[in-house]
């Protein structure tokens, strides 16, 4: 069975997805969005149409979820909407899930990128074990801003890892030096701009 919410369940959804999140430094970005955000998330094509309607009420399911969570770990990682909609049409949906930490059902025959969904094959879905441990494993790539003009970039292939904020805190702490280092001999800026 597959999970379904209008658009007020959703939020909650969302709001319980990401409760262990810490709070948005930055007071402009919501660390819970409402339905309103939500909304508008979706006139900025963040968000998939919805899966049916009842009446004149959207039902949204998992994938949607998947969105809004990734869009709010990604904003929380310091990417502005706009950032965000340039990276959304090149991520793949094993992507999305292992991004949002929310598994989605296993589709055989889907292309690489969502841009190219009106070229896709019929879909055909097999049922996925609802832990994200279910998504299939293929390299996800992680890149971290370090200092300007620096992004330190891994690839994530272990199915069980997941990297989160405070992850991506202690992996720039531990790369200090390392910057340091590249700044000394010139290679890279500090955060000020200056050599």
């Amino acid at each position: 069975m597959t999970e379904q919410w209008t658009l007020a369940e959703l939020v909650n959804e969302v709001g319980a997805r990401i409760a262990a999140l810490p709070a948005p430094k930055n007071g402009q970005v919501r660390a819970v969005p409402d339905d309103r955000t939500i909304r508008y998330y979706a006139t900025l094509g963040l968000l998939d149409r919805p899966d049916t309607m009842r009446g004149r009420t959207a039902i949204y399911g998992r994938k949607h979820l998947a969105q809004v969570v990734a869009i709010k770990r990604m904003q929380l990682l310091g990417r502005s909407l706009a950032e965000i909609q340039q990276l959304w049409p090149t991520m793949d949906d094993p992507t999305l899930a292992r991004m949002a930490g929310v598994a989605l059902p296993i589709t055989v025959g889907q292309p690489a990128a969502r841009k190219e969904f009106w070229k896709r094959e019929p879909r055909r879905e097999a049922v996925a074990d609802p832990q994200p441990a279910a998504v299939p494993s293929a390299p996800v790539e992680l890149r971290i801003e370090l200092a300007a003009n620096l992004t330190l970039v891994l690839a994530v292939v272990d199915e069980h890892v997941s990297i989160s904020p405070a992850d991506v805190r202690a992996i720039r702490a531990a790369a200090a030096p390392l910057i340091a280092e590249l700044a000394q001999r010139s290679l890279t800026t500090h955060a000020g701009g200056e050599p």
